[in-house]
């Protein structure tokens, strides 16, 4: 089974906890890569990704991701943008990730943990911002196409933040069927979707996740 800090780490790319980070030396940092100049038909490709996110209120589908070791884990993510997304981990995982427009709450069933990391520190902030728009605070990186679909690789420019994140989408029509995310040391995570449902209606306690387990101080 992925390691805790792994998973949250690969699935958002949130930074680790100081403690979790200590053991490993810190590689050296790679430029981050440059926008590229896109020709007309690239341009089209982007605009038609933003225009769809932009568009996306909604969304529930089951995930699958994939770590850089292989390892699979699978769940059900749910999205209400702007700002919402929960991933919901099932068994043996224990793991709930939580957006809920200012912060990403994550809590570990198994271990009855409990941490918080703020939301635009994370690739994800890209995906649930409420204006879509890829220009000056976010860098395209490059373009990809595939036989039934293309991917748009960004990165978060006014930051400079590290690591990149790939939208990934079919065409006829266009829909998200995943991201790929890579970070300051190149190690890649991939999550793909399958039975996406847009314009659902969701609960708003999909997005609420609280520490079941509070610290209590006595006085």
């Amino acid at each position: 089974m992925i390691a805790r800090t792994a998973l949250i780490a690969l699935v958002l790319a949130l930074p680790l906890s100081a403690e979790a980070a200590k053991p490993a030396p810190k590689p050296a940092k790679a430029a981050p890569p440059a926008p590229v100049t896109l020709s007309a038909a690239d341009k089209s490709l982007v605009d038609q990704a933003a225009l769809y996110l932009q568009g996306l209120k909604s969304a529930q589908a089951r995930f699958s991701q994939t770590d850089p070791r292989g390892s699979v884990s699978n769940g059900t993510f749910s999205l209400q943008r702007p700002g919402k997304a929960r991933f919901a981990y099932d068994p043996p995982a224990e793991l709930t990730v939580v957006s809920d427009g200012v912060n990403v709450n994550v809590y570990d069933g198994k271990l009855k943990t409990f941490d918080k990391y703020p939301l635009k520190q994370t690739p994800l902030a890209l995906l649930l911002a409420d204006a879509v728009k890829f220009d000056k605070a976010v860098a395209v990186t490059g373009v990809t196409r595939e036989k039934t679909g293309f991917t748009v690789t960004l990165r978060d420019a006014a930051k400079q933040a590290e690591g990149r994140l790939s939208l990934s989408f079919s065409t006829g029509p266009v829909s998200l069927i995943g991201w790929q995310v890579i970070d300051a040391q190149g190690q890649k995570t991939v999550v793909r979707l399958s039975g996406l449902k847009t314009g659902v209606p969701l609960g708003a306690e999909l997005f609420v996740l609280k520490d079941p387990h509070p610290h209590t101080f006595k006085p």
